[in-house]
């Protein structure tokens, strides 16, 4: 039997049941990437030697009458996490030598679980681009056409479990980094609540390894079936065990509803900054058309959502300050003078990321206080509703685009072009709150590329989302390999 494309779910399944060893899975997966991804590209760092011996060990505990979540499944790791031994880049050149000590906290986990790490997965430079694309480890291809991106940052993982590369890998997210390479290969992801899963050893190879709270910036997991999202991320959830997980434990409400005909949607599919894509408007409606053929509550407006024009420009203002920050592009007087030369009138999307390369500490706190009143605006909302289902992007994924100033770059939606990152709107949508996001897969476009929706759930209420994400699933088919 061949088991790549199979659940970890069904993996552990199988191994409890004594069909298949750790080893053998280690081997299939190895095999498989030794065969298929020097097209993809999906895994820049192989770790197959420590993989194998992994895998032997997990076979050993099994037989002793060990059982963890993750015992003997093999999975994969987003680069821009510490692995001991195994070099973190995040695709930048200077630090391609650079070799952690520790694992990340997250890695700690997943090795605690018994899974079998096979490597690390491709990424942009400084993961800040939606594609897959660097100096070092090269450019990563999507498995349904290899002329086109597989998402980014963490393109690298999604191509790998599109391709049968492991059952399960980790990514984070920014800008849409789980959701949009999900939505873009076909597979299932989640972005937690803020806060809810340690980021410790997620960090750029410039900077010291401490447990610091990122804003906007979350780790999560991806995998190709809702449940073994909800498996992987009681794994991961928590808080550091250096700061707040000294006095916390995690302890999340359960879903909402167990049916589906309980649940209260309300479906958006346009957005008042840039135009929902023929085929995405598509894959909303097939979600929507599901809902309420089994008896779902679904709405199409309500006066109780926040202002998407607000908070779209809340969220680029946050991102772009905290992105500039963390990566200078330019002298800090040449950004100035540039911000100083737009129109007062100019409120596009574009002139907001240019005043936010030279946000002050003032401007940030009121930017951060107009978003505590759009959490507010969402408890609200979550009163009334359960989860919000909405694009991730406008587009499926879009060909590859190299053009070394991201600004001039354009993204095409149904025949007029658009500005590049005008496209994270969406993704922002439960960034800038904080809210969680799962991404499902809603079918395929005229050309036959994957397309994604995210269903977006309350605060610290993650597994209503991923509840309706297992629900969808079973009545409307989840994944498919590329064919």
């Amino acid at each position: 039997m061949e088991w790549s494309f199979q659940t970890a779910e069904q993996l552990v399944a199988a191994l409890r049941a004594g069909e298949v060893t750790s080893v053998e899975l280690a081997d299939e997966a190895i095999a498989r990437i030794e065969r298929d991804d020097e097209v993809i590209n999906a895994i820049c760092v192989p770790d197959f030697d420590r993989a194998r011996a992994a895998a032997h060990r997990a076979d050993q505990a099994r037989a002793r009458g060990e059982d963890r979540p993750l015992l003997g499944v093999p999975v994969t790791v987003k680069e821009c996490y510490d692995v001991a031994g195994l070099p973190t880049t995040w695709g930048m050149p200077p630090h391609r030598d650079h070799l952690p000590a520790e694992d990340a906290v997250q890695v700690s986990r997943l090795r605690a679980a018994g899974a079998v790490v096979l490597g690390k997965t491709n990424v942009p430079l400084g993961l800040q681009d939606i594609q897959s694309f660097n100096d070092i480890y090269g450019t990563t291809t999507n498995p349904w056409d290899h002329s086109r991106t597989p998402g980014g940052s963490s393109g690298g993982s999604a191509a790998a479990l599109a391709s049968g590369f492991g059952a399960l890998s980790i990514g984070s997210d920014l800008a849409g980094s789980l959701r949009t390479p999900a939505h873009f290969c076909g597979v299932y992801a989640h972005k937690p609540t803020v806060g809810l899963a340690a980021t410790r050893g997620m960090v750029a190879p410039s900077d010291p390894v401490l447990p610091t709270d990122l804003d906007l910036a979350v780790v999560g997991p991806m995998a190709r079936s809702a449940r073994d999202l909800t498996l992987l991320l009681d794994v991961m959830a928590g808080p550091d065990p250096l700061t707040s997980g000294k006095a916390h434990r995690v302890a999340l409400p359960p879903a909402r509803h167990e049916r589906l005909r309980d649940f209260r949607v309300l479906v958006l599919d346009d957005h008042p900054l840039i135009p929902t894509g023929s085929a995405v408007r598509a894959g909303v409606h097939r979600v929507a058309a599901a809902l309420v053929e089994a008896g779902a509550r679904v709405e199409r407006h309500s006066p109780l959502l926040p202002d998407l024009t607000e908070a779209a420009t809340l969220y680029m203002r946050l991102l772009i300050s905290g992105s500039v920050a963390r990566f200078p592009i330019e002298s800090y007087e040449q950004l100035q003078t540039r911000a100083a030369g737009l129109s007062a009138d100019d409120r596009s999307l574009d002139a907001v990321r240019q005043r936010a390369l030279v946000c002050s500490h003032r401007d940030w706190l009121e930017a951060n206080n107009r978003r505590e009143i759009h959490r507010h605006g969402w408890r609200q909302l979550f009163a009334e509703f359960d989860v919000v289902v909405c694009p991730i992007t406008p587009t499926p994924a879009f060909r590859h685009d190299h053009d070394p100033n991201p600004l001039e770059r354009r993204i095409d939606i149904d025949g007029v072009e658009h500005p590049y990152f005008d496209q994270l709107v969406w993704a922002g949508l439960a960034t800038m709150p904080g809210l969680p996001a799962t991404a499902v897969p809603a079918g395929r476009s005229p050309e036959g590329l994957p397309v994604g929706v995210q269903l977006i759930g309350p605060m610290f209420e993650d597994r209503t989302p991923l509840r309706l994400a297992e629900l969808l699933e079973r009545r409307t088919g989840g994944f498919e390999a590329p064919r």
